[in-house]
């Protein structure tokens, strides 16, 4: 193959897996690209290429023995080097919560159970060695959507205010998640494995590599509110108080903090879907901002955010909300 990213020979020769067929797989929003290497007896791995200095494996790496040492089902790493942008993964096979769901759209209630009970778990562990998801990090996502979406869409707002906004509504949030858990951040139903082929089987967890120390709820929102797939109200609601009787934190408090998160949350994907499709010629991304904006709207009814609230009342067009954030066509 052609294309094949230079050094690639190389790397898996050293470990140890030279005679294997290389297939690509299909990437994500990131300058990360897969394989899967299949030796003649059928067994198989995982292929990250990673390249500096648009990627950094190293993350990935430290997460991964994390979660693996806490007892969570990270990818076992067979060979990496970093520095080179390559690791060499088990593989999780192709069962993803997304696709089985796709095809078994019965099976929800069980796998989304399932995908909180591993979010309980992971949240018993206590917070990994990770930077913690402080309030400069929260205000550089949410900024993302005046960054890219605004001037994207041509229109000017109050900036100045849109951070004084966010500063007020998340200064209660950030003093009741400590001392945190482990956030992965992109924890959504193309990101969990169902490692047995079916709900209810182990969750094989991969796209971690930005994981930091925050608030339990943060997960939640990237599950139940998620930009790649309708979760139905009544499924979140009900998945909400699942976590809620597992962890006893049923509380007015956590599901304000839930809806902030998930207005931050869906605010910085709205930048971002942008941003992949002005910056990086992706504009898949694009169809998917309604269905992420629709969400921001709900989070945006909760008392909790009424500063951001009556910023988005007067800085962003009715129309453009009436279409749910969308391009004209």
């Amino acid at each position: 193959m052609s294309d094949l990213p230079q050094g690639l020979a190389e790397f898996i020769a050293r470990a140890g897996w030279a005679d294997a067929a290389i297939y690509p797989l299909p990437g994500d929003a990131s300058f990360r690209r897969y394989f899967r290497l299949t030796h003649a007896g059928g067994e198989t791995a995982m292929l990250m290429h990673a390249p500096p200095p648009h990627e950094d494996p190293a993350p990935f790496l430290d997460v991964a023995q994390w979660l693996t040492e806490g007892g969570m089902r990270g990818p076992a790493i067979l060979a990496a080097e970093p520095a080179a942008g390559w690791v060499l993964t088990e593989d999780f096979g192709d069962d993803r919560m997304r696709d089985w769901l796709d095809v078994h759209p019965g099976d929800e209630h069980e796998a989304y159970q399932a995908a909180v009970d591993a979010l309980v778990a992971l949240h018993r562990l206590p917070p990994g060695p990770f930077a913690p998801y402080d309030m400069a990090v929260y205000q550089r996502e949410a900024a993302l959507l005046t960054e890219w979406w605004c001037p994207a869409q041509e229109f000017d707002v109050d900036n100045p205010g849109y951070a004084a906004a966010w500063d007020e509504v998340m200064q209660p949030v950030i003093a009741r998640q400590n001392p945190g858990v482990t956030v992965l951040r992109d924890y959504h139903a193309e990101n969990i494995m169902l490692l047995g082929g079916k709900p209810g089987a182990p969750q094989g967890l991969i796209d971690f590599q930005d994981a930091l120390v925050g608030h339990p709820a943060y997960d939640l929102v990237s599950l139940l509110q998620d930009a790649r797939r309708d979760v139905d109200v009544h499924l979140e609601t009900a998945m909400l108080l699942h976590y809620a009787q597992a962890t006893g934190v049923a509380s007015d408090d956590f599901l304000a903090d839930y809806a902030t998160l998930g207005a931050q949350r869906n605010a910085k994907i709205v930048g971002i879907f942008t941003r992949l499709n002005a910056r990086d010629a992706k504009p898949r991304y694009l169809a998917m901002i309604p269905r992420v904006w629709a969400a921001l709207e709900r989070d945006l009814a909760h008392p909790a955010l009424a500063p951001v609230a009556r910023w988005f009342d007067a800085n962003i067009p009715d129309e453009l909300r009436a279409r749910n954030g969308a391009f004209a066509e």
